[in-house]
């Protein structure tokens, strides 16, 4: 099987901007969430916002596609590379302000359309293939908030299966519109002061909106070019629960077989896993579920922790956040710790601050809406 490693990383979140001083502030303990009122008819929110008000998915899409490619010492165009980027909520935004705009109007104007078409769902990766000059393989993955994975693992199937040998691959989201916020609030599902993962006292997710996007590589290309590699791509699994709309299955059934395949998958056993980046939403039944999971199928000791007290929850994007952060703990061979969290409610060793550790092998998991689980394992 051909080996796949990533060679660039591209990253924008709330708690820093930059992938360097998201690593920086994460590691230090610190936290991009804040109090926002970013619409005037909603109340003031704990979010994970970049700026002061919400971001615009092309203009994120495009700087951290550009970061990608710098970090990665590429230049377009790149005709040959494939395009795998997601987003759960997509042009969401554009979509309501199209119906507020129909709402306030009375009526249905067809000049307020526009060019609706570069709203599809796909559209943004195609964006991006047009940014990069690629003109091979694209496609746009939609996998609720497992979709960061789900993308990446895409890609790497795309290099190991001989299709491509490049590709450029993550996840974008721009989930801070007045519906999205309504909509996790009559659900229950929002925290009122802030994420605390893992927590007794955790009162559920803070939205958050960040990028994070991959150069992957054959590592045949890789060394060919005596590119930098943060890391190799060494397997992933991928199920879905069929359970329900929004809950996870509460043993986590379909949760245990993506981990098992993604194991399998990468020649290894639960024992050889250093550290896990888990999904850690701050919510009641996604904590509870994945402390299950872990409990089960690994020993008593592997370092866990969950990024999302820092940048937000920031949906389909989350995942790749994740990798990127899991990659830079290899990379510098530092645990991140689990920001926010102040009473350990499960028996599970979680990171609280930022610790030198070997780290060899590590797992990232995203556990979506619809019982969407992904895992994905990764190594120096």
């Amino acid at each position: 099987m051909v080996k796949v490693c990533v060679t660039g990383i591209g990253l924008i979140s709330a708690l820093g901007g930059s992938l360097e001083n998201s690593w920086r502030n994460l590691i230090a303990g610190k936290s991009g969430i804040r109090l926002h009122q970013p619409f005037p008819e909603l109340t003031p929110l704990p979010l994970g916002l970049i700026a002061q008000q919400p971001s615009e998915l092309t203009m994120l899409t495009q700087m951290v596609v550009a970061s990608a490619l710098q970090d990665s010492g590429l230049v377009a165009p790149l005709a040959d590379c494939a395009v795998v980027i997601g987003s759960s909520r997509s042009y969401q935004a554009s979509w309501e302000m199209l119906a507020r705009q129909m709402y306030n109007a009375n009526h249905f104007p067809v000049s307020s359309f526009g060019n609706w078409l570069d709203t599809l769902p796909h559209i943004n990766a195609i964006a991006s293939a047009r940014q990069i000059g690629a003109s091979g393989i694209v496609l746009a993955p939609m996998a609720a908030c497992a979709t960061g994975i789900w993308s990446i693992a895409q890609a790497a199937l795309l290099i190991q299966t001989g299709q491509c040998q490049q590709a450029i691959a993550g996840a974008v989201e721009a989930p801070i519109t007045p519906l999205t916020l309504a909509g996790f609030q009559q659900m229950g599902a929002l925290a009122k002061t802030g994420a605390y993962p893992f927590d007794l006292h955790r009162e559920g997710l803070v939205l958050g909106e960040g990028a994070a996007v991959f150069v992957l590589e054959s590592a045949e290309l890789a060394k060919q070019r005596q590119a930098k590699v943060y890391g190799e791509i060494l397997g992933f699994g991928l199920t879905n629960d069929a359970y329900h709309s929004n809950s996870p299955e509460p043993e986590g059934k379909s949760a245990i077989a993506a981990i098992k395949q993604c194991l399998k998958r990468s020649c290894l056993s639960p024992s050889d896993i250093d550290y896990i980046h888990a999904h850690g939403t701050a919510t009641q039944l996604n904590d509870q579920m994945e402390s299950i999971v872990i409990q089960r199928l690994f020993p008593q000791g592997v370092a866990v922790s969950s990024t999302k007290g820092s940048t937000g929850h920031t949906l389909g994007a989350s995942g790749a956040l994740g990798v990127a952060f899991s990659l830079m703990a290899l990379r510098h061979q530092i645990l991140p710790p689990c920001v926010g969290l102040q009473q350990l409610e499960f028996d599970l060793d979680i990171v609280t601050a930022a610790r030198l550790s070997k780290i060899r092998q590590v797992l990232c998991l995203s556990f979506g809406f619809g019982g969407q689980n992904a895992a994905i394992a990764l190594t120096r």
